[in-house]
């Protein structure tokens, strides 16, 4: 039993990301957002026997410090004065313990309280994050005259939307398209701001256009005498480029699976088109949650792995040997925690399957690290050779006679245009290979068996060896202890990118160690930097005391958040030049 299958993921993420400052956390509150208050006894029992690690019966004070943590790992630790206040509260007989009792006695008041009509008036006021209100796809050329206007549509979401609002909501965005020609033939709009809702254009092949509608966020507050709620509409908090950047992500994981909307066009004309978008855009929106976009966004970028050079070299002579001995793989990727170690792919697909991998196809197949390669967890196979290796696409089951062998079909960038290939991807442990081959070369059991034969035991070993050195590094590098900064760095060469802002960042989630407002601060100082190609600095001093730093220099930037209520201009840019010197000592940056 897991905590997600009590509370849901989205109210255990806004739980803990209001208390990501150190001292704000307050037990009521917490308990409220995750949901806990309107829990069973028995539910709320559940959650205490996970949280209860050691299954003691108890959780102490001392423990007590890791509390966030159990319910998102990499989540601050409380300090010892939130902890002391949390097991007062829930200590019924004074011993310095929690127990399930006492910890079900405090939620249960909380119930109550958040039941009375003080807290209920408090309650009925209502924050609404960004939301997706329409999205559509649209070539003008094909509906020029009167009356063929609805040709002009080849998908649009929600499909449920009457013919006549979606012609209309179409032919106005074409309109704003073409006056802002006028203006700039070879700048189109990118945008449109309303007090309501942003809408974002984009065109990513010539004539066909891609919109999408968002809804600003908002604040619904009651009114006394029955009087309608007062709505305050948000619209500063959605930044251009962020959700800018989400309508080219849309776009380009179209293209990695389908090709472009030509190819579409010469093989099967508007029909297999439409066919097309909807079988794609159907699914894909649903997995759109706005509300977790920001600067990571912006950026695309790739973590990659951090390794010694031996081991580096032992992955490298890996990906020779199986290319050598598998001749129909024409590409390979290796990557291990979700980071990327190699590529043999161009950079622009790497970064778009990258996406797809890490937000799509690994949260849906995740399993724990396991344990180093003489583990007792770990049992042996015929041959002494341990093999925990299995496809994420194609079989789920080698042995299963019924066993379908289809791969989920990629295209990549070629010298004279696109490659369709079969797309292999095969994990153990951590550690994960992706395979391409050409999409002519028809995938047959011997061949997926030789595959898992071959590279199922190396890739066991391998993933093993470097769960091994990276846990020996962390160890000869000590305790990592809380900085007294955090910062995002991107590399726009390599698409290289490290935040230690984001403790969780997919599709569904982003959840920072900072406050909302800061992380606005930096996507305004990216804005900034976007305007002009010249290196520059941006320094800003927050409203909560926090300093925000933004750093752009030869193709990188860097935006780093420091905790120094009471520094100065000249503190803070010196404290920043000593973080580069000791995360970036290899890394040049312009003064």
């Amino acid at each position: 039993m897991s905590l997600t299958s009590i509370l849901s993921a989205e109210a255990i993420e806004s739980a803990v990301k209001d208390c990501q400052e150190p001292n704000s956390f307050s037990y009521k509150k917490f308990f409220e957002l995750c949901g806990l208050t309107s829990k069973t006894p028995q539910e709320v029992k559940d959650v205490f026997n996970i949280l209860d690690e050691d299954n003691s019966g108890f959780i102490e004070e001392a423990e007590l410090k890791f509390f966030l943590q159990r319910f998102v790992p990499g989540a601050r630790t409380l300090t010892e004065a939130e902890a002391r206040t949390f097991v007062s509260a829930a200590d019924d007989d004074d011993d310095g313990k929690i127990g399930a009792e006492g910890l079900f006695s405090v939620v249960f008041l909380l119930g109550l309280l958040s039941r009375s009509p003080i807290m209920a008036a408090v309650s009925q006021e209502k924050q609404y994050t960004p939301s997706l209100l329409s999205f559509f796809v649209y070539n003008p050329s094909f509906g020029p005259r009167e009356g063929e206007e609805e040709k002009k549509i080849l998908f649009y979401h929600p499909s449920e939307v009457e013919k006549n609002e979606k012609i209309r909501n179409v032919g106005l965005c074409e309109a704003i398209v073409q006056f802002t020609r006028t203006f700039c033939p070879t700048k189109p709009a990118k945008s449109l701001h309303t007090q309501k809702n942003r809408q974002f254009f984009f065109e990513p092949e010539d004539n066909f256009w891609i919109v999408m509608i968002v809804r600003n966020p908002m604040v619904e507050k009651p009114n006394k005498d029955g009087k309608p709620p007062t709505v305050e509409y948000q619209e500063e908090e959605v930044l251009d480029t962020v959700y800018g950047a989400v309508l080219r992500q849309c776009y380009s994981m179209y293209k990695l699976f389908n090709g472009t909307f030509g190819r579409a066009m010469e093989a099967g004309g508007v029909s297999l088109l439409i066919q097309k978008l909807e079988k794609f855009f159907y699914r894909y929106l649903q997995t759109l949650h706005l509300q977790s976009c920001d600067l990571l966004d912006v950026f695309g970028g790739i973590s990659f792995f951090p390794l010694d050079k031996m081991t580096y070299l032992k992955i490298q002579s890996f990906v020779n040997r199986v290319e050598e001995s598998l001749s129909l793989v024409k590409y390979t990727a290796f990557l291990y925690n979700d980071q990327l170690i190699w590529s043999g792919l161009e950079q622009d697909d790497m970064r778009i399957l990258y996406k797809y991998l890490t937000t799509s196809l690994f949260p849906r197949h995740s399993e724990p690290e396991l344990a180093g390669r003489d583990s007792a967890l770990r049992p042996e196979v015929a041959g002494n050779l341990l093999h925990y290796g299995r496809f994420l696409t194609g079989p789920a089951n080698l042995k299963d006679p019924e066993a379908k062998f289809r791969f989920p079909k990629i295209f990549v960038h070629t010298e004279d245009g696109y490659e369709e290939l079969h797309l292999i991807v095969y994990k153990a442990m951590s550690a994960a290979v992706c395979f391409m081959i050409s999409a002519s070369v028809e995938l047959i059991r011997d061949f997926c068996e030789r595959l898992d034969a071959l590279v199922g035991p190396q890739l066991t070993l391998l993933a093993s060896d470097i769960c091994e050195q990276f846990t020996l590094n962390r160890r000869i590098s000590g305790p990592d202890k809380e900085p007294q900064f955090k910062f995002i760095y991107f590399n726009h060469m390599n698409l290289a990118e490290k935040s230690t802002i984001h403790m969780r960042k997919t599709a569904s989630v982003s959840l920072t160690s900072v406050h909302p407002d800061l992380m606005k601060i930096l996507g305004d100082i990216n804005c900034d930097f976007a305007r002009v190609d010249e290196d520059e600095e941006v320094i800003v001093k927050a409203m909560t005391d926090y300093w925000v730093v933004g750093k752009k220099s030869d193709q990188r930037e860097l935006y780093v958040i420091l905790n120094q209520k009471n520094a100065n201009l000249i503190e803070v840019n010196e404290e920043v030049k000593r973080l580069c010197a000791t995360q970036f000592n290899n890394i040049f940056f312009l003064d």
